[in-house]
């Protein structure tokens, strides 16, 4: 039986010191070039002395003209390598990997970037009020994307990175193509789950094909997008055995999208009680992954869960997100048993009975409480401890201030 101690070898022959790691959360801590800075370093530094086994970073995008939100960093060519070379480093001393989230987000491209009209496999708008209607992608911009996730990762190498983990999940670009609501094309690009699966499969080979066989190579996967005619857990399940054929170091299993949030703490009472929102589907797929490890977010809390889920190897990694952003230090916490769980902490709106009328409520609460982890990130990376007091109005504005008119729409996940 495998412990949450026990290193873990990844197929690239990288080996991950323990089974606890950081899952991606969005910084938003680019400057105006979305470029990394000091900032970013000292947020990594921090959890570089927390114990973790791996670090993902948040959205890293891949074109400038398509961002997920204000802050995102954009990693297009070489003219950042001095600053990622520094982020790169802050982890080396404490011998921890880190690996960048690459990203794309489609038809969820942030509106404030005037002028640049979000692109998706298909012309069809997120359900979601005030949504703009995507540009269909022409197939050799599809080629041109492929291509920008592996130059990126290139990048990423040379600047002495780890890794990187695609981000297939949350209803961004990869997670578009998958999805039969979304790609409704009848090209080499879509048509049926095996086309749909097409781009995320080139993705994944021209990365590789350009990597260095030691340079780990993962991707975060919607076990379903919870959402009625979308991605089902039929046909992630498919998409997990052909990339268990692909060369890939990590599957992070998660779930949900913009339009059915499941990543975002709006799981059922009785689900969070039960931890780990995707154990359930992850063990359907342990056999299908063959010999790339698996790991689950969301949800994860107790060290008796966590070590429950290694134990029975129904994953191989456990990852921890929002409660990173308070606890910079929860790996250690949980491994060195100095408590039995971890703290959650959770913004709820007030006044619900009258907001509901006017708004999605959960939707609500969801934003508000990624925008109060977000603000703990902003302090961390200032040098500052997180502020566990913080209440909803500071909250508000500082969404606002990062955000301006796009604040009170539903936000991205990592």
């Amino acid at each position: 039986m495998a412990s949450l101690h026990d290193p873990l070898p990844l197929p690239c022959g990288q080996i991950l010191p323990n089974r606890i790691m950081k899952s991606a959360l969005s910084e938003a801590l680019g400057d105006r070039r979305n470029s990394p800075d000091h900032r970013l370093e000292q947020l990594y530094a921090t959890w570089s002395r927390g114990g973790y086994g791996l670090l993902v970073t948040g959205n890293v995008m891949v074109d400038r003209t398509q961002l997920g939100e204000p802050g995102n960093i954009v990693i297009e060519d070489e003219r950042d390598l001095d600053a990622l070379t520094r982020w790169a480093k802050t982890t080396k001393d404490a011998g921890v990997p880190i690996w960048v989230q690459l990203n794309h987000p489609g038809r969820q491209a942030n509106p404030l970037a005037l002028g640049n009209t979000p692109v998706a496999p298909s012309p069809v708008p997120l359900d979601i009020p005030g949504a703009s209607t995507p540009r269909e992608l022409t197939s050799g911009e599809i080629e041109g994307i492929v291509e920008r996730f592996a130059a990126a990762a290139l990048v990423c190498e040379t600047a002495g990175f780890d890794g990187v983990q695609i981000h297939g999940a949350h209803g961004y670009l990869v997670a578009q193509f998958l999805s039969p609501l979304v790609n409704r094309r009848d090209d080499e690009w879509g048509g049926d789950p095996q086309r749909r699966m097409r781009f995320v499969l080139e993705v994944v080979r021209r990365i590789r094909a350009r990597v260095s066989p030691g340079f780990a190579v993962g991707i975060k996967l919607n076990s379903a997008d919870f959402q009625r005619g979308g991605f089902t857990e039929d046909e992630s399940r498919a998409v997990v055995a052909a990339l268990a054929q692909e060369g890939l170091d990590l599957i992070e299993v998660s779930g949900g999208s913009y339009e059915s949030p499941a990543m975002m703490g709006s799981a059922a009472a009785s689900t969070r009680a039960r931890e780990a929102y995707f154990l359930d589907y992850a063990r359907t797929v342990r056999a299908l992954a063959g010999d790339v490890p698996l790991a689950v977010t969301g949800g994860f809390r107790s060290r008796t869960a966590m070590e429950g889920a290694i134990g029975a190897g129904e994953c191989d990694v456990v990852g921890i997100g929002r409660p990173t952003a308070t606890t910079t230090d929860a790996a250690d916490v949980i491994l060195a048993g100095r408590a039995d769980a971890l703290t959650t902490h959770q913004s709820r709106s007030g006044m619900r009975g009258v907001l509901g009328r006017v708004v999605d409520v959960k939707a609500l609460d969801g934003l508000l409480d990624l925008g109060w982890h977000t603000d703990q990130l902003h302090r961390i990376s200032a040098g500052l401890e997180p502020d566990l007091n913080r209440g909803l109005l500071a909250t508000t504005v500082a969404l606002l201030r990062r955000n301006g008119r796009t604040s009170f729409r539903p936000k991205r996940g990592g």
